[in-house]
């Protein structure tokens, strides 16, 4: 077969390998066309809609729709919306408690988890399940032992001779008692750095073992370097979902009590479908957008001095 192929004409052996390559690409094509489709009519499509909704004033219940330019965007960065600037400190309150506390606690209990003990992989069962919940009932529970009157919590420490809170219930305390609700789906962030610890090789461990380091020093010398890009992984992830963080205000405190867990989504969601301003929620969408895309693009900007893949030559 090979002394057939050197014997064509190198002008025919050029023209069979394009043909090849048109039909590989015409596959090619074919099989990512759902994929395709699905972004152009749910994603991109919506995107470039509600970005000319924001250029107008667009409200359901209006028979006339007149463009407006960049007005909504003007009124929003000018301050003149103050729930608008309410609404970012709260979210950037809730994501400054809610990412180091996901990352910290995940990796933590991924550590322990890793560890060869008997019954591991119940433990690993336990940790994911409160995921599969639905989180309305979640919600429903929290809210339930979170009752400053009747609450579980608060009548164990009630028992215990500790202070009680109002939790939810007081401006104080509600984006800490928010936060340590959704504490209760780290399942997922928990299997995410399972599956890192699991590919470290144990030769590493080894070798730290014969120079005399302790687990310290398999920690922060192989451990953590290792999983850095899990690390990264999850830290993106948590970061843009903290975010976006919508159900727990809409379920939980609707915003309150007076709008100290006004979560920027929540407000969003309120003045588009209470107040049916589309356009203007529009416009809150974009800018909610670029703030995600800002802080991505930071933490993959500082990922270059902490992030280490495999074959890394960096010391």
């Amino acid at each position: 077969m090979t002394t057939d192929i050197l014997s064509t004409p190198a002008p025919a052996r050029g023209k069979s390998i394009r043909s090849r390559e048109r039909k590989a690409l015409l596959y090619g094509l074919l099989f990512t066309l759902p994929a395709t489709l699905g972004f152009i009519l749910f994603t991109a499509g919506p995107m470039i809609a509600s970005f000319i909704l924001s250029l107008t004033d667009y409200n359901v219940f209006k028979s006339r729709t007149n463009f407006i330019g960049f007005d909504h965007y003007a009124v929003l960065l000018s301050g003149k919306d103050e729930l608008f600037t309410k609404s970012l400190g709260v979210t950037f309150y809730y994501v400054v408690l809610k990412v180091p506390v996901t990352i910290l606690i995940s990796f933590a209990i991924a550590l322990l988890l890793n560890m060869n003990v008997k019954g591991r992989s119940i433990f690993r069962t336990i940790i994911y399940l409160p995921n599969i919940v639905p989180a309305v009932a979640t919600s429903i529970i929290w809210m339930w032992l979170l009752n400053p009157d009747l609450g579980l919590v608060n009548t164990a420490l009630s028992w215990l001779h500790l202070p009680t809170g109002q939790w939810l219930y007081a401006e104080g305390s509600v984006i800490p008692s928010v936060v340590i609700t959704t504490l209760w789906g780290i399942g997922g962030t928990v299997v995410i750095f399972l599956a890192g610890l699991s590919g470290i090789p144990d030769q590493y461990y080894e070798a730290i073992e014969v120079d005399g380091g302790g687990w310290r020093h398999k920690l922060l010398h192989i451990t953590i370097p290792m999983i850095s890009p899990t690390l990264f992984f999850n830290t993106v992830m948590t970061l843009i979902g903290s975010f976006q963080v919508f159900s727990e205000a809409y379920i939980l405190t609707q915003g309150g009590p007076n709008n100290a867990s006004l979560f920027y989504l929540f407000y969003l969601w309120r003045t588009a479908f209470r107040d049916t301003e589309m356009g203007y929620a529009s416009a809150l969408a974009w800018i909610m957008f670029a703030i995600i895309l800002v802080f991505t693009l930071l933490v993959f900007r500082t990922a270059k001095s902490w992030v280490y893949y495999e074959g890394d030559e960096r010391s």
